[in-house]
């Protein structure tokens, strides 16, 4: 009996740890809901909506199957063949026979790494492509939400689900998958190997199994936890820092540096903390795994080193040095894919929390979509007609509240009001922004809810207040969507706003780079570049909106008759606290509290003196 007290002392020892982790697995799991790492989509959806994109590449993953049945015959077959030789060199040495087993081994050894070698292609190649597909039909669903959804979601958080998640899913396609697949296949080989070597051996190796599959188990509570909170860290690293860094300029002229570096700090050590407990996970879990291998390498070495010393059988069957070297070399090849098992199965779920992302960004529903009866508007007359609509942003705060007019064909209106009467809140319906709750609005007597979206938006040009232009060129942001349009009409378009006058004193013209958010123009140059990319697409339907508040008093002259001439290009909607650039609208419509109060031409409202004449004579003092 005291013979097999190492025994007893091996097992002792890994007991104890197990009990450990038994312990810390009940603690997680009652704290598993307040710490929130757990997903809410099941991951047979998951895996069903991702095998939509694998799919199409049904030959691909065949094959790399077949390659992976040449790839792992090494692992298999290679611990055989040493023990034989080792037996050879001791027993009946001779040269051919050793000659013929290492020409055995290097063949399959070269085999197997070109399978490996083209296997790593194939599946590098179709990860990308999936990858690429994911991430374009993302953005595709992205265009489609509504500007009230956008307002909801931070925009860090949509470029996180874009870049980041995306390349978890291609990993999972490129490596992980394909890697638990071959370790699960290497285990089962493996066993088959050390059953045809010696049966009694293989029992004992078995008996470390339970305590794999508990400190798996363990594992995989504390690692999932862990990748959460890291993909949590770098979602709000990354809204934090898209914020911030668009609103620098305002962050320095308010001397406000310290501040939001102290934010910064917080969110960065966060993300520090948060990547050491995923570190300090993985240096207990591979420690505890080499742990097993160790013990099960002891047991091997002391049970085997015994019968072979003593020239005894063990459990039934006398131990050769070949097997010894087998099984040793089998050991080493049975645990080491079992704990990359654990690994990448936490890199699997990994990669489901990222799907999970992005599947819940996919699932948002847009707010705006075309009827099923839809239709097609081939011309556009400009006929606009709002009736008893009433609108809010949130529940039942109404920002419009009954509002009902008339606008005829070529008509220019303006309407004027207090911030946060209604006025832009009109021109977002109009373009359907937004759907109202109550209510109707009528393009041409039709139903703005019965024509398709985009047919609706591509008769109307707007003109913000807040102009983007996108890194490019002049010509770019201009032409946008329309790739026959030439030079010269572009050219034209700028003369007709005045937008020439500086244009032409750029080297390079046209071609002039733009920088992000036009950062390298004047806020009046980029209104004039609003204007001219406005006039070339030739609406039928203009919208103004503030486009002349953040324009200096020499450029709004030079576009005052650009507005003269674009009233008789079609229908023209102006919101506009300068009353100046408004006199020569056909009517005025004046707005207070979601209300109409009055409305008419300028020189009417002048003579009724209410509202609008108050608000004119504020202005001319």
């Amino acid at each position: 009996m005291r013979e097999y007290y190492p025994l007893i002392l091996t097992f002792i020892t890994v007991s104890f740890f197990a009990v450990l982790f038994i312990l810390a697995y009940i603690f997680m799991k009652d704290k598993k809901n307040s710490i929130g790492f757990d997903r809410n989509m099941d991951d047979s959806e998951i895996v069903k909506r991702l095998s939509v994109y694998a799919k199409p590449y049904r030959a691909q993953f065949i094959l790399v199957l077949v390659l992976m049945a040449f790839s792992i015959a090494y692992d298999i077959l290679s611990p055989i063949l040493v023990g034989r030789a080792e037996e050879l060199v001791k027993n009946d040495f001779g040269m051919s026979s050793l000659v013929r087993l290492v020409a055995m081994y290097m063949g399959i050894l070269i085999v197997s790494m070109l399978c490996t070698y083209y296997q790593a292609i194939v599946l590098q190649k179709t990860g990308q492509k999936i990858m690429s597909a994911i991430r374009e039909d993302l953005f595709i669903h992205i265009e489609s939400l509504s500007h009230d959804q956008f307002n909801h979601i931070p925009v860090g958080k949509l470029v996180t689900r874009v870049t980041n998640d995306p390349n978890a899913i291609s990993q999972m396609f490129t490596s992980i998958v394909v890697k638990l697949v071959k370790n699960a296949f290497v285990i089962i080989g493996v066993f088959a190997g050390m059953l045809f070597l010696n049966f009694e051996l293989t029992l004992m190796v078995l008996c470390f199994v339970p305590y794999i599959v508990l400190f798996t188990v363990v594992f995989r509570k504390f690692s999932r936890q862990a990748y959460r909170r890291v993909k949590d860290g770098t979602t709000d690293i990354n809204t934090y820092l898209s914020e911030n860094l668009s609103g620098m300029k305002v962050i320095q002229i308010f001397n406000n540096e310290d501040k939001k570096l102290g934010e910064f700090r917080e969110k960065n050590n966060y993300l520090k903390w948060a990547k050491n407990q995923q570190i300090f996970v993985f240096s207990i879990f591979r420690p505890i795994v080499y742990m097993l291998y160790i013990s099960s390498v002891l047991c091997l070495f002391y049970l085997g080193g015994k019968g072979y010393i003593k020239n005894e059988q063990v459990f039934g069957q006398v131990i050769t040095s070949g097997v010894l070297i087998s099984f040793y070399m089998y050991i080493s090849k049975f645990f080491t894919p079992i704990q990359e098992l654990a690994e990448q199965f936490n890199w699997l779920q990994s990669a489901f929390a990222s799907a999970e992302k992005i599947f819940s960004v996919m699932d948002m529903e847009p707010e705006i979509v075309d009827e099923p009866d839809a239709i097609e508007l081939e011309t556009v007359r400009g006929e606009i007609e709002f009736k008893d609509v009433w609108f809010a942003y949130e529940d039942e705060e109404w920002v419009l509240k009954g509002v009902s007019f008339h606008i005829n064909p070529k008509e220019t209106i303006a309407f004027v009001g207090s911030t946060g009467s209604g006025k832009t809140t009109i021109l977002s319906l109009l373009c359907r922004n937004y759907d109202i709750q109550k209510g109707q609005i009528l393009v041409d007597g039709i139903d703005i809810r019965k024509i398709k979206v985009s047919s609706l938006r591509r008769h109307f040009g707007q003109m913000l207040q807040d102009v983007f232009l996108f890194a490019g060129t002049i010509r770019s942001n201009i032409v946008l969507r329309e790739d026959t349009i030439t030079d010269e009409e572009v050219l034209e378009a700028c003369r007709y706003v005045n937008a020439d006058r500086f244009i032409n004193k750029l080297p390079g013209g046209l071609d002039e780079e733009v920088r992000e958010r036009g950062n390298n123009f004047s806020t009046g140059q980029r209104q004039l570049l609003s204007f001219a990319r406005t006039i070339i697409h030739k609406p039928d339907v203009m919208i103004l909106d503030e486009a002349t508040a953040n324009i200096d008093t020499e450029t709004e002259q030079l576009i005052q008759d650009s507005l003269l001439k674009m009233m008789n290009i079609g229908t023209m909607l102006i919101v506009a606290h300068r009353l100046s650039t408004i006199r020569h609208a056909n009517r005025i419509i004046v707005i207070s509290h979601g209300k109409i109060l009055e409305e008419g031409s300028h020189d009417e409202l002048l003579e009724r003196k209410g509202a609008y004449y108050e608000l004119y004579r504020m202005q001319e003092k």
